[in-house]
């Protein structure tokens, strides 16, 4: 009788759950059993493991073997067990030396030849093995990306037959570096491309510089989705922190690209996406469009053409920054403080207020077209700005706008102010902060209450009019916040009516 141990994770979430490979041999008639709560993908790599071993040159051992993924109560998926399994396998037979897996863990899916493939969410498992002080033995397909884990110890393998020789103290592995690596220049639409629409400039740049949430409405072809593509350009990179935690979410859903790490996620999903597709789900819970979107942006197009109950789904991520997806025998929590912006036409046809087009929608259309928003979602989106049809004069204007970079260097400057003053951006000011720092001067005060009156506004418009206040006041590098910081703000409130 052989008994040896072998760590792995399992991905629940955003978490690695320990997992102890148990592998029992026997004497008895031949046998493989697979228990712990295996999906199918797992309960697939008898086959998998048998053939590798044999392709490499190894024993399958001819004996009652039974092989526990604990804990019991633990779904396991995918082919990630396939490397410690394996392992097992061959230390509890005696071809490899069983001390050696102490202060290890291992992750891969093994290929008929012995190659090693990659698996999702590498990086995720490299930084809980870090925590845990531990070496993670991984394919080495999955080593940029777990490179990312500043401080892991990472042993890369392309085969089991290179793993088993660094068991063995044949041909140990080097541990790779794991210095993350520079951030590279990204070619983004310029702000400069857009002909007129200054006032919808303006309301980029304030979104841009607090991270709030905006609404562009307007007839077809006057630069909506043009502006929205616009934003990321007037964005700072990600921090180091933001990057990983943004990455470990790409490499869940198998997307990340580690030379984009510190690059900030755009997401736009078309109108027809379901509600698990944005907020996420599935039956092993996999994060959703809000989550991939994680200190990014996340663009709308065709707002009122998403299925009404998709939009509503996002009104509790957009106030709270995260998204838990509960299922039978799952449960996951994914955050997602996202930027939305969105754009929409006026009303079906897209023509109506148009200033020489005719609208041929009746008035029914039009408020069946805008009451798919409803008035809770809107309450949350901070700034609304009309993007009207663009004149020929301004089409015809040679002097280019105003580019990216200077309107970068006042967002910079704005982000700068926000983190030295309350540590993070204004659209997240709220409680007491929201009081220490958000708080107009008598002036600002007394037309905010005017407001409040005239525009019936709810306390949730109003906590968002000053803190899209307080970001105006930042880029004019006001300390207080006045009277026309205010009446800007406001102005941003005034949605669909004008």
């Amino acid at each position: 009788m052989a008994l040896a141990q072998v760590r792995t994770r399992a991905l629940l979430g955003l978490e690695a759950v320990e997992v102890l490979v148990e592998v029992h041999l026997a004497n008895g008639l031949p046998a493989f059993t697979l228990v712990g709560l295996p999906d199918t993908e797992v309960r697939e790599a008898r086959d998998r493991v048998r053939a590798a071993l044999l392709t490499g040159g190894y024993e399958f051992p001819q004996r009652r073997l039974t092989v526990n993924l604990a804990p019991a109560d633990l779904p396991k998926e995918g082919g990630r067990f396939d490397l410690p399994i394996a392992l097992g396998i061959l230390a509890a037979s005696g071809q490899i030396k069983g001390q050696t897996l102490d202060g290890l863990e291992c992750v891969g899916e093994l290929s008929l030849s012995g190659e090693l493939r990659p698996v999702r969410g590498t990086l995720i498992h490299a930084l809980h093995a870090r925590r845990a002080g531990r070496s993670l033995l991984l394919p080495a397909p999955n080593l940029a990306e777990a490179r990312l884990a500043r401080g892991a110890t990472l042993l890369p393998a392309p085969n089991l037959l290179t793993a088993t020789a660094h068991l063995n103290g044949v041909n140990p592995i080097e541990a790779a570096d794991t210095e993350t690596p520079t951030l590279q220049t990204q070619n983004l639409p310029d702000l400069a491309d857009v002909k007129g629409q200054r006032p919808a400039r303006r309301a980029l740049e304030v979104a841009a510089a607090g991270q709030h949430s905006m609404l562009m409405f307007g007839p077809p072809g006057t630069g909506k989705s043009m502006l929205a593509q616009r934003l990321p350009g007037l964005l700072p990179p990600l921090s180091e922190e933001e990057a990983v935690e943004s990455a470990a979410l790409r490499a869940l859903d198998g997307h990340l690209d580690p030379a984009t790490w510190r690059q900030r996620p755009m997401r736009a999903p078309h109108h027809s996406a379901s509600a698990p597709a944005l907020v996420g789900g599935g039956a092993i819970p996999r994060p959703g469009e809000i989550s991939l979107a994680h200190h990014g942006i996340l663009f709308l197009d065709e707002l009122p053409e998403f299925d009404r109950r998709v939009l509503e789904a996002l009104r509790e991520p957009l106030e709270t920054g995260h998204i838990t997806v509960s299922r039978a025998n799952r449960r996951a929590e994914f955050p997602a403080r996202f930027q939305l912006v969105a754009a929409m036409n006026p009303c079906p046809c897209g023509y109506s207020g148009h200033p020489s087009r005719p609208c041929r929608c009746t008035p029914d259309q039009i408020a069946r077209y805008r009451g798919k928003l409803s008035g809770p979602l809107l309450d949350r989106i901070d700034l609304t700005i009309e993007v009207p049809a663009v004149g020929e004069e301004d089409l015809r204007e040679s002097q280019p706008g105003e580019a990216s970079a200077p309107v970068r260097d006042r967002v910079e400057a704005a982000w700068h102010l926000q983190r030295e003053r309350q540590g993070c951006p204004n659209a997240y000011l709220a409680g007491v902060s929201l009081d220490l720092h958000g708080q107009p001067d008598d002036a600002g005060r007394a037309l905010l209450a005017k407001a409040m009156a005239r525009l019936h506004l709810s306390a949730r418009a109003y906590h968002r009019i000053l803190r899209v206040a307080r970001t105006i006041a930042d880029l004019a590098a006001s300390p207080t916040i006045s009277a026309h910081h205010v009446a800007e703000a406001v102005q941003y409130r005034r949605g669909f009516g004008g």
